[in-house]
């Protein structure tokens, strides 16, 4: 296993990370920190090797994160970090092999910086592979690198993202996505779980345990980022007929809320009341539904000692199982699991 080990890292692999002022630190330094102990493991591994006998191989990795001025970055929380200025993207010399691009507030900006913009479209096609990490991947989009490909970003800029760049598929549920030699991931801390799976896709599960196991986090994250958003409500209804039927779900997601009730609280047709409600808030009265009894229980979940019976009841759901099977559905985690990971403890 060390001697296949040895052999997939014979050469080091360049990563360059791009920053800009106004980034998320651990957009930048998250990644850093995964190739480099990769690195690390990798060394120890191969030194076994080399002890035997054969030459120890070059460093699996080697990490630079650069921006268009090179020097000192101020973050967006004011943390200030030293980068190189980019290299030059005409040169001959010049072997990336893995190309990142952080996020953060000052993506906004970054992206009309013609000349960051132009290096990374000129860079990243004689790149292996290109990653971003959060809004990063509105500095890809705008560097044209992102056409026709599914991606995702932070849960809280997926719309944007879709607005402004309509060519895209975007998914705003997986922690990270890859569309052929692009990856995509989600916020923050998502930019560990995506330079994780670079790591296992280049040296295996092995060597990205690891580094896992060294930074106390899952290898595979469980479910996707939609547990970790906020609630997003759906726009209020221009009729009042149907804004009136939103506060009634809202105020009772327990309540009988099937079609031909909202519809009768409407002073409604079935059929007519669907239409308008489809069209008005933009999803069907079922699934808002569903949508409004999921945060009552996400709420329960997190501030309550309730079990799953009492908050399925609570809820709108009736039994266990059902709350069960939408969770899953909408946010690819278990009750339990999510209670575990969110629980407020007074």
């Amino acid at each position: 296993m060390l001697a296949v080990m040895a052999a997939r890292s014979a050469t080091t692999r360049e990563i360059v990370i791009v920053g800009f002022p106004g980034m998320q630190s651990l957009d930048a330094v998250g990644p850093f920190e995964v190739f480099a102990g990769a690195a690390q493991a990798v060394e120890g591994d191969s030194g076994r090797v080399g002890a035997a006998g054969s030459a120890a191989p070059p460093p699996a990795y080697r990490v630079t994160l650069v921006s268009s001025g090179g020097g000192a970055v101020e973050c967006e929380s004011g943390l200030t970090i030293t980068t190189r200025a980019l290299p030059d993207a005409r040169g001959s010399a010049l072997r990336i092999d893995t190309l990142v691009l952080a996020g953060g507030w000052g993506v906004f900006e970054a992206r009309h910086d013609r000349r960051l913009v132009e290096w990374i479209a000129a860079v990243a096609p004689r790149c292996r592979r290109v990653a971003t990490v959060c809004t990063g991947t509105f500095l890809a989009a705008q560097a044209g690198l992102l056409d026709g490909r599914r991606v995702t970003t932070h849960w809280a800029r997926t719309e944007r993202l879709q607005q402004e760049f309509p060519s895209l598929t975007v998914d705003p549920d997986p922690i990270y996505v890859r569309d052929g030699n692009v990856w995509t991931s989600a916020g923050v801390t998502a930019g560990i779980d995506l330079s994780l799976a670079l790591v296992e896709d280049d040296h295996g599960a092995q060597v990205a345990q690891t580094v896992a196991r060294w930074l106390v986090m899952f290898l595979h994250r469980p479910g996707g980022q939609t547990q970790f958003a906020a609630p997003v409500w759906a726009p209020r209804a221009e009729r009042s007929a149907v804004r009136a039927v939103q506060a009634l779900v809202e105020a009772a997601p327990g309540g009988d809320h099937r079609l031909p009730a909202l519809a009768a609280a409407a002073a409604m047709s079935v059929r007519h009341f669907s239409r308008v409600f489809s069209e008005e808030v933009g999803e069907t009265p079922g699934r808002y539904v569903e949508r409004v009894r999921l945060e009552a229980a996400r709420r329960d979940l997190e501030t309550t000692a309730a079990t799953l019976d009492v908050i399925a009841a609570r809820c709108g759901f009736g039994t266990p199982e059902t709350l069960r099977r939408s969770f899953q559905r909408r946010l690819g985690v278990a009750p339990d699991s999510y209670r575990r990971r969110f629980r407020v403890v007074a």
